[in-house]
């Protein structure tokens, strides 16, 4: 037999697998309380959820300091200048919190992509086996078959 077209031995597919890893678990091991609280961050953050409330608090204050009887306006038509100081400070805040939660969850998609080829290059490699023995087979009961017909031509 053709020695590129022996296939591999069970033993040898199993010494070449290793055990598959939950990369999911594996990631969350790895995090700490600040980054599981700026995923948990960055999760809620860029939900639609938060934007109605940006949303609805933003024209709450405004409209509420744009069309509210003047006595009770706290921060005045046109500048809202505590409006912005707020709105500054929430973004200075959440800026840096979601791109760390970013970069995590960056992390945990190439983990998830590695393994992912990981199990696709073992598939491979034991449909490739399969297909060797296969052929293995074929051939062999070619040969079977071959030698009976001949036994049985007198």
């Amino acid at each position: 037999m053709d020695s590129r077209l022996r296939s591999p031995s069970l033993e040898e597919l199993k010494a070449l697998r290793r055990p598959v890893q939950n990369v999911n678990l594996v990631h969350a091991e790895r995090l700490g309380a600040v980054d599981r609280l700026a995923i948990w961050i960055t999760d809620r953050v860029g939900s639609m959820g938060f934007f109605m409330v940006i949303f609805i608090w933003t024209a709450a204050w405004l409209g509420w300091n744009a069309l509210a009887p003047r006595p009770l306006r706290f921060d005045p038509f046109p500048a809202f200048v505590l409006w912005l100081f707020i709105s500054n400070m929430i973004q200075i805040f959440l800026m840096p919190l979601i791109m760390v939660g970013q970069n995590l969850q960056s992390r945990h998609s190439e983990a998830r992509a590695e393994s992912d080829y990981e199990v696709n290059v073992k598939a491979e490699r034991e449909i490739e086996a399969i297909l060797l023995h296969l052929e293995t087979q074929a051939d062999s009961i070619e040969r079977i078959l071959k030698a009976m017909s001949s036994e049985k031509r007198p």
